[in-house]
Parts: structure tokens; sequence; C-alpha cells
């Protein structure tokens, strides 16, 4: 079985009409989007058999279509980063690796010229980077612009109807939009932070064997929350 929890990521601005009144909205323009994900303790590996979870970091195109570069968890305790596009794994990174107490900085970009999707990754702890540059030529008519961000955590259950507690206690933190700044240079690019987070879940009205805790904007403006062990009925709501 399938199962998520986490939110979408907005931005909130005063009505015309009111200002008084915010609407919570994802921009336009977006062409790459981008996070931090800390990993701060490993917990005991109760991923069932054949299964794994996911820690998210999650685009849909226009069309709909998910382009994700996640931190995969298994049942094996094989872990790695993975770039994905339609729900299939297209490359498992190999030079930057999961190491608890390293930060990583995940980035998806949307090229238009080059009718590539590019995936980067970087350890903030000691400089190691890595990019997967997946082309999508073939892809008839693919949109290159972001019509809505998820942060979150996903599992998949192949032995039971159920989420399993999480393998890494984890931090998120600064989840930026990026927006094309120079009409004449489509890789000219200004990230902005989020400052709303709307819930969502897989609507299986479970409970999930997670806490999502601590979720404040940080000094540097970006929104931050960690994931630790516990139970959750929904993602998280702020700002709107």
């Amino acid at each position: 079985m399938h199962y998520w929890v986490g939110s979408h990521c907005l931005v909130t601005e005063g009505e015309k009409s009111n200002p008084r009144k915010t609407r919570s909205f994802f921009p336009l323009g977006v062409i790459s989007v981008s996070d931090r994900l800390t990993i701060a303790t490993e917990m005991v590996n109760n991923i069932p058999d054949k299964s794994w979870m996911l820690y998210l970091l999650e685009i849909f195109n226009m069309q709909d279509i998910a382009l994700e570069l996640n931190l995969i968890c298994q049942f094996d305790g094989q872990d790695y980063f993975e770039a994905i596009f339609r729900g299939v794994n297209q490359y498992r990174f190999s030079q930057v690796l999961p190491i608890i107490g390293h930060t990583y900085n995940r980035q998806i970009f949307l090229d238009s010229q080059k009718q590539t999707i590019r995936y980067v990754l970087t350890d903030k702890d000691n400089g190691q980077y890595e990019i997967y540059d997946l082309s999508v030529k073939n892809v008839v008519g693919f949109n290159f612009r972001g019509s809505r961000q998820f942060t979150g955590i996903e599992w998949w259950n192949k032995m039971k109807n159920s989420p399993y507690p999480i393998k890494y206690e984890v931090e998120f933190s600064q989840l930026l939009f990026g927006l094309n700044d120079n009409s004449s240079d489509e890789y000219s690019t200004t990230f902005y932070p989020y400052s709303a987070l709307l819930p969502n879940d897989d609507g299986s009205r479970t409970s999930y064997p997670v806490s999502m805790q601590n979720l404040k904007i940080k000094d540097d403006g970006c929104i931050s929350y960690h994931i630790t062990s516990g139970r959750c009925s929904s993602g998280m709501q702020y700002g709107c």
C-alpha cells in the first residue's frame, strides 16, 4: 500500500480589495525548487520486507507530472538519493550518499532550452556535489513550469496495509522556489522562500507514525520543521 503525509508549499499576499485579508497560492512561472535536508538521527530500521520510504522534494509541472529528488530508505538498509520522473526511478546518486549529521541541498531545475530536468544534490558538510540531467525531449508538449510543490514523507508497504516507523529523524529547511529574473537569460534564477504550508495526505484517514515538530521561520526567512517519531493524522498548516 501507498501512503504519504506532508504539505503543499505556498506563498501569501494581501488581497487588493482588503489588505488585511490574505490569500495563499503557488506562484506562477516557477522553474526550480530546492530545500535542505539534515539527517539528524538514525532509528531502528522497521521497514517491512520488500518495502521502502521516501523523504520528499517533489514538484509537479503544469501537466501534473511529478519530478522528485528523494532520500530513499529501504528494507535492506541500502539508503540513497534518487532522481525520479513520473514515478519511475531514473538515477541513483552514487557520489553523494546519506550520512548521519550531514545537510544536503536538493534542487530540481526545469530547463526549457535544453529540454532537460536537472537534479542537483550537494553535501553541505564536505562540498561534494552530483548532477543528473534527464532529457524530456520525447515527452510531447512537456511544460517547463511548476504548478505545485510537496514536502513530506511517503511510504510503500508491500507486506501490510499501514505506514511504519520512520528510518531517520530529519530537519527540512530552506524551502525555496526559483523564478527567472531575466527574460533574455533562461538560466538566470532568483530564489524566494515559501511563507505558507497547506496540509496534504493520501486520504486514507490513517494515523501516521511521525511527528512534525518545531515548525517555524528561521533567521534566513525560510520555513523549517523536524520529522521525528510520534503520531499525526494530517500534514502541517502554517500561514494559511
